[in-house]
């Protein structure tokens, strides 16, 4: 299988089950920008390689696991109106968010401000996916119908989750969280 196909050159594309459509048609543009979040996620989660500590592994794994749904959440936004998707998402996905957020959560130090996106390279850049995600659930919100709605709960959840990952991993690094300071 070849990667091109010169089938989008004239700027349209295929949705799943082989709609065309205009590669700025708001669907697209949602699903393009959970694969955009997804890459995000996999960039941040790349300086972790180097680190060393002891939650790593299954932090990497729980993250991991979001990304493969994450992936599938786009392809529900890839399905066209009426017709049936192949993987389906379900409450229990955003259950196992709010589970990491609890967990990661409770081992943080309350904030009492605002904080910039900043720190180890790995929680800047899940603050960088976080921005993504709320662009994704912005996009998909506009979509009205068609939408399964546990995708924007989905979406919502996850933006949360990428900030407390942030803050986890800076807290396990010893990533410096910047406080905002309003009178700048």
């Amino acid at each position: 299988m070849r990667i091109y196909t010169r089938s989008g050159d004239k700027g349209k594309t295929s949705l799943i089950y082989g709609d065309r459509v205009s590669k700025n048609d708001l669907r697209v543009e949602a699903y393009g920008t959970c694969d955009e979040a997804n890459s995000a996620i996999g960039v941040a989660l790349s300086h972790l390689v180097r680190e060393d500590w002891t939650e790593k592994e299954a932090f990497l794994t729980s993250m991991q696991k979001i990304q493969t749904i994450l992936f599938h959440v786009g392809a529900e936004l890839a399905t066209p109106i009426g017709k049936k998707v192949t993987w389906e998402l379900k409450k229990e996905h955003i259950d196992d968010l709010e589970q990491y957020i609890d967990e990661w959560d409770a081992s943080l130090a309350e904030l009492n401000n605002f904080i910039l996106p900043s720190g180890h390279e790995a929680s800047a850049g899940l603050h960088m996916a976080r921005t993504i995600v709320r662009r994704a659930e912005r996009t998909a919100v506009g979509l009205d119908e068609g939408v399964n709605p546990l995708v924007v709960s989905y979406l919502n959840r996850l933006s949360d989750l990428l900030f407390v990952a942030a803050r986890y991993v800076n807290q396990h690094l010893g990533g410096k969280e910047l406080p905002l300071h309003p009178d700048v």
